[in-house]
Parts: C-alpha cells; sequence; structure tokens
C-alpha cells in the first residue's frame, strides 16, 4: 500500500509527467495572458486607491491632482511596456531584466537586479493575496478577524495549484482574469454612460469630510505629497516584467508571442486603470489609511474595515452593496489580485532555476518535480510570502510601503542594460533597416532608463521611512548571499578537479567490521568483506564485561578465522573508541586505505527505526569526516520489510526527468 505522504501528494500534486511532455507545456497567449499579467492587471483594483490615500492626508482639497498623477503613471506604463517588448524579442532564452543587466552591466548588476526581483516576486504575492483578502471583506466585514488566517489558507491553494503545473494553472487563471477584465470594462462603460445621461453615480463615502493630517501644504510639501502619492500610484506596474522572465514558456515565436502578450497587457492595464481613476473621481470616493479620520464614517472606526475604491465604484454604478454587479465585480476582483501572485509563483521558480543554473542559488532550485515545474521554487516562494502576510498581518497598507523598490530597481538597470545591448548592434549592423531599428530601440530604452531611474529616486526617497527601508536592506543581503553561495560551488568545483597524474592506487586496504555480537548480519558484513580481498581483515568489538565473554565464546566454537580485537570504553561510549582505533590505523600508515563495514537493518516501519541502527547511524556520522576511509553499509532485511510492496509502480529519485514510465515494475529486492 501507498504511504499516506504519497497518497497525498499525488491528490495535491497529481500524477508525474515525463519529461517529453515538456514541449507540450508550453503556452499559447491567450493562456499565458491571465498566467504572466495578472499582477499588472489586478493592480488597477489598488492603484488608483493608494494615490487617494496619500493625497487624502492633506485633505479633500489636494484631491483634484489625482488625474495629473494617474497621466504620469499612465506614460511610466507605456515606457515600461514599449521598453520590454524590445527586451523579450533581444532575449528570447528567458531571464529578462537579470540576463540583460549581466551580460551588458556586468555580475555584480546582474545579481543586483537579481535580488531586487527575487524581494519583488515575495511582495507580490503577500500583496496581491492581502489586496483580494481586502476586496472579500468588503463585501463580507465579518470576516475582518480572521484577515491572516484567510491570507495563509489563499497562499497555500496557490502553491497546490501551481505545483501542479504550468498549463494546468493557466486554465485555472484564465477564467477569472477575463471575467475581472470584462466586468471592470463592462463597469467603466456603464459609469460613463451614466454620467452622461445626467445620472452620475455617488459612493457611499462622498459626503464624508477628511481630517487632514497635512493641512496648508505648499511648496516642497507638497511637492512631496505629490510625489508620495505618484510612487504608490506606481504599483500600476508592478509584474510588468514577468513576461520577460518568462519568455522560454512561449510557444515559437517566443519572443513575438511574448511581445504581443506584453501589448495585450499594456493596453488591457492602461484602459482599467484610467477608467477606475476617472470614475473615482467621478463619484467622489473618499478614502483614509486610518478610518478615523473620515468625518461621517459609520460605525467603530477602530474596528471597522473601510470598502476599497474599487467596491465603492461598483456599488455606486450598479445600484448598492446588495446588486449582483456589485458581488460580481467583488468576487472577480478578489479572485484575481489572489491569483495575480500566480505572476510571482511563475516568475520566481524561473529566476530561482536560472540563477541556480549560474551557481548562485542552491542547484536543488534547478530541478524539476513530478508536474515538470520547478517544485522547490514554488514552496520556497509560498514559506517567505506566508511568513511576511503573518509579520504585518495581512496589511495591504503596510505590506504595500515595501513594494516597487526592487520593481523600479529592476527596471531601470534592464533599460541601461538594453542601452548598451544596441550600441553593441550598431558596431556591427550595415544595413540601413536595421540601423534605424537598432536606433530606434536604443531611444526607447534609454528614455526607459532615464524616466524609471527618476522614479526609482523618487520612491526610495518617499517610501523609505515608511517600510521601505527593509527592502533596502534586502536587496544587498541577498546580493552577498549570491555571492557567497557562487564562491562556495567554484571552491568546491577547484577542490574536486581530477588529478592531471591520475587517481593513485592505495598502499594497502584494511577491512574493519564492526560486531557487536554474531548474527547472520554480522556474517554477511564478514563475508562481503572477505570477498573485497582487503590486506588485512579485522573484526572489532566494544568491551561490555559479560556480553563480550559471551561473544568472544561464540566466536571461537564458529572457528571464524577473523581475529577480534575488543576495545576498551571505560566511559560506555561506542563511537569515540572506535574512531579513535581508526585514527591511529590511519597515523601508522598514511597511505593506506581503511574500509569500515557496518550491519545495519532493513524495516519496514517507521516505527522500527527508532528501535534499531540507532549505533550505527552515529558510527557513520563521525566516521565520514575522516580523511582515507570508507564507510559500507551491509543491509539485512528484517521480515517486516519484505511487507512493503516492490511491485506498486512508485517513482525512483530522477525517473521524471530521464522519462522513465511510471508503470515499470521493480525486481525484488531492488534499492527504493
Amino acid at each position: 500500500m501507498r504511504s499516506a505522504t504519497s497518497v497525498l501528494k499525488r491528490l495535491v500534486v497529481g500524477r508525474p509527467f515525463r519529461s517529453d511532455r515538456l514541449s507540450h507545456e508550453l503556452l499559447p497567449k491567450r493562456i499565458a495572458l491571465p498566467i504572466f499579467a495578472s499582477d499588472p492587471l489586478s493592480s488597477v483594483t489598488y492603484a488608483t486607491q493608494e494615490i487617494l490615500l496619500i493625497l487624502s492626508l492633506g485633505g479633500v482639497a489636494f484631491l483634484h491632482l489625482t488625474p495629473w498623477i494617474a497621466l504620469a503613471v499612465v506614460v511610466l506604463l507605456v515606457v515600461v511596456v514599449l521598453s520590454y517588448r524590445q527586451v523579450v524579442q533581444a532575449y528570447p532564452t528567458g531571464g529578462g531584466s537579470y540576463e540583460v543587466a549581466s551580460q551588458n552591466l556586468g555580475r555584480n548588476a546582474g545579481l543586483v537586479v537579481a535580488g531586487a526581483l527575487l524581494v519583488d516576486y515575495v511582495l507580490t504575492v503577500a500583496v496581491s493575496v492581502a489586496a483580494g483578502v481586502d476586496n472579500i471583506i468588503s463585501a463580507l466585514p465579518e470576516l475582518n478577524p480572521h484577515r491572516v488566517l484567510i491570507n495563509l489558507v489563499f497562499v497555500l491553494l496557490l502553491t497546490a495549484v501551481n505545483l501542479r503545473g504550468v498549463r494546468e494553472s493557466g486554465r485555472t487563471f484564465a477564467v477569472p482574469t477575463y471575467a475581472f477584465v470584462a466586468g471592470v470594462l463592462i463597469m467603466i462603460v456603464a459609469g460613463l454612460a451614466e454620467t452622461l445621461a445626467g445620472h452620475r453615480p455617488v459612493a457611499e463615502s462622498a459626503h464624508y469630510d477628511i481630517h487632514a493630517e497635512q493641512a496648508g501644504l505648499t511648496g516642497l510639501a507638497l511637492a512631496f505629497l505629490v510625489l508620495r502619492a505618484f510612487s504608490s500610484g506606481c504599483t500600476a506596474l508592478t509584474g510588468a516584467e514577468a513576461i520577460s522572465n518568462g519568455v522560454p514558456a512561449f510557444r515559437k515565436p517566443k519572443g513575438l508571442n511574448a511581445a504581443r502578450t506584453m501589448t495585450a497587457m499594456g493596453a488591457l492595464s492602461i484602459a482599467m486603470f484610467s477608467g477606475i481613476t476617472l470614475l473615482a473621481l467621478i463619484a467622489q470616493v473618499r478614502i483614509a489609511e486610518n478610518p478615523c479620520d473620515l468625518a461621517g464614517f459609520p460605525g467603530s472606526c477602530e474596528n471597522a474595515a473601510q470598502r476599497t475604491v474599487i467596491a465603492q465604484i461598483a456599488a455606486a454604478v450598479f445600484g448598492g452593496d446588495h446588486s449582483a454587479g456589485f458581488f460580481y465585480i467583488q468576487a472577480t476582483a478578489a479572485l484575481i489580485l489572489i491569483l495575480a501572485a500566480n505572476t510571482a509563483f511563475n516568475g520566481f521558480p524561473l529566476l530561482g532555476a536560472i540563477l541556480a543554473r549560474d551557481r548562485y542559488l542552491p542547484r536543488q532550485l534547478h530541478t524539476r518535480g513530478d508536474r515538470l515545474t520547478f517544485s522547490n521554487g514554488i514552496v520556497l516562494l509560498a514559506m517567505v510570502a506566508a511568513a511576511l502576510i503573518y509579520a504585518f498581518d495581512g496589511s495591504t497598507t503596510r505590506l504595500i510601503q515595501l513594494y516597487i523598490i526592487g520593481v523600479f530597481t529592476s527596471f531601470t538597470l534592464c533599460q541601461a542594460g538594453m542601452v548598451r545591448h544596441w550600441n553593441q548592434e550598431l558596431r556591427t549592423a550595415t544595413d540601413p533597416a536595421s540601423r534605424r531599428r537598432v536606433r530606434r530601440g536604443r531611444a526607447i530604452n534609454a528614455f526607459g532608463a532615464c524616466f524609471t531611474g527618476v522614479v526609482l529616486v523618487v520612491v526610495l526617497i518617499t517610501k523609505f521611512s515608511g517600510g521601505a527601508y527593509l527592502v533596502v536592506i534586502a536587496i544587498p543581503v541577498l546580493f552577498l548571499l549570491m555571492r557567497a553561495i557562487r564562491r562556495h560551488y567554484q571552491q568546491v568545483r577547484e577542490e574536486l578537479a581530477p588529478d592531471e597524474t591520475g587517481t593513485l592506487l592505495p598502499s594497502r586496504v584494511h577491512a574493519v567490521v564492526l560486531v557487536s555480537t554474531l548474527h547472520k548480519p554480522t556474517q554477511r558484513a564478514l563475508a562481503f568483506a572477505k570477498a573485497a580481498r582487503p590486506d588485512t581483515l579485522t573484526a572489532i568489538t566494544i568491551n561490555d564485561d559479560a556480553e563480550t565473554r559471551e561473544l568472544q565464546r561464540v566466536w571461537e566454537s564458529h572457528d571464524l578465522a577473523i581475529p577480534l580485537l575488543v576495545l576498551e570504553s571505560p566511559c560506555r561510549e561506542i563511537a569515540r573508541p572506535v574512531v579513535n582505533y581508526i585514527k591511529k590505523l590511519r597515523r601508522d600508515s598514511p597511505r593506506d586505505v581503511i574500509c569500515v563495514y557496518i550491519p545495519e537493518y532493513v524495516v519496514g516501519h517507521w516505527w522500527e527505526n527508532l528501535l534499531h541502527n540507532q549505533s550505527a547511524l552515529r558510527l557513520k556520522s563521525r566516521l565520514l569526516f575522516e580523511p582515507a576511509v570508507m564507510v559500507v553499509s551491509v543491509p539485512w532485511q528484517l521480515h517486516s520489510s519484505t511487507a512493503r510492496n516492490l511491485e506498486r509502480p512508485d517513482r525512483l529519485p530522477g525517473d521524471v526527468r530521464r522519462g522513465i514510465p511510471a508503470h515499470r515494475p521493480r525486481r525484488t529486492g531492488q534499492p527504493r
């Protein structure tokens, strides 16, 4: 019978895929859009809200600046989309910003980008899920006390879905993404139509007044407030680079399909963000970081949650918070926000695999799981994001302060790298049409580098004290960690490099068999050691008075012709006397090799391991650190181990990557 963990794994993850199915997992554009673009598409639900939250610090008087700030965000989004269209076509092998920066600006710049993106992907999961739960609570306020638990449950569900594979997660996320886009566009058209017909939608908070925390702002103070609002609105750009990291997942022609998907994502994001911002102004939405700053707020401002901006707009357009349209928008908004974390669940493992390939992260992140996903990266992302949600109590407002620093760091360095890429292309391009194309690409990326660089400075200044300093610390820490991992792998490679003279044979081989009593496992170990024909063969045991005398008597009665050496242990230790004896052999003959044979039981139940093999494990753990000492386990299968079904189609490690079918029968006695 299968173990409970194996059954649970199959229920959650599904049946394993063969390696030759990897080509069938490539994505068409209609599936790639919801997978890689759900984050920027969903960010329109809170980007406008973040602008209004910051401007509300100065009171209602400054809300008239919203359209100008939104226009700046739209221009920035257009620049980023055009810039990354150049990236995906110039680097169709994937890696995105990391690949561009590494190849054109050097290894250190690439690692800065990688660290920034890894941090951003973690925050994408945390912020997207938290914002989605905010919309659920807007429709069902009684769930507010369970906010953190709901967040963690959604992270767990997303992890399970992504572990099942790219195509399956794509199909799962496609319907909610397209349903949300359609719902928001219908809401925008309906709201504008009502306004043109003279029936302007009015938000439930339109009659609220806002107690200004920073009243009478002028000059530099006002400019700083506007810049803060702009930097918060730039959350609309989060996830825009995910397509460039996931180009290998597209069907051929990969670069062209990724570029077209990028264009579709940009057009939809701009349309929805602009429409929601316009309707928020028309409906006179009022929102504040602290509900107690809203004069007229019903209920307890200390415990009750505010409705999100998109919830207030939906209620105003569709006729109240009990209308079908309101619940449709809230349901699809919550779904796409939660599923927007899927952008990170695809981008983080892909980037992690590329970094692991380059030896900057552990090699395990480059290994595909049963479903051909980078499952180790998926699990790692989920664990870190869940910890972040728990630490910040699932608060979107607190989490979002850490956001977008990494985004604009990678944006800026990527575009600067592309400028250098085009300069190199220009040196070799001779055809006039090619030179015009290169110059056009260079101009786009140069403008993008300057624009996003300015935004990065603004974001750093305006968000630093609000919590962004944690990201400023995290990125250098990741940079140093990746350098250290690379250095370790390089040192190991140099240490293990083969000798030019070949492997020198040892002068002699000494075999040592550990004995506690004379039984079948000991006899097998002695026979196996003799079969290897060592230069010397010695059996050793630890003195235990009466038991040792009985062992010596039995040993002599069997006439084994193998010397039995009794080691003294005044403190009743087992490992130390054996290790000291082995060390003495090494000192006496440094060029010799010592092979230690340890009889072990093979049991069929986990609890039996607690009753056997503990001394053997301790000895092995000590002996493995001794140079020129080989440790050989000699197994003896107890009857309980034969109850294991060795004919079942279990997979051995590496079977999926080698394409070995699951139905292969296992021979009796084949190691598991």
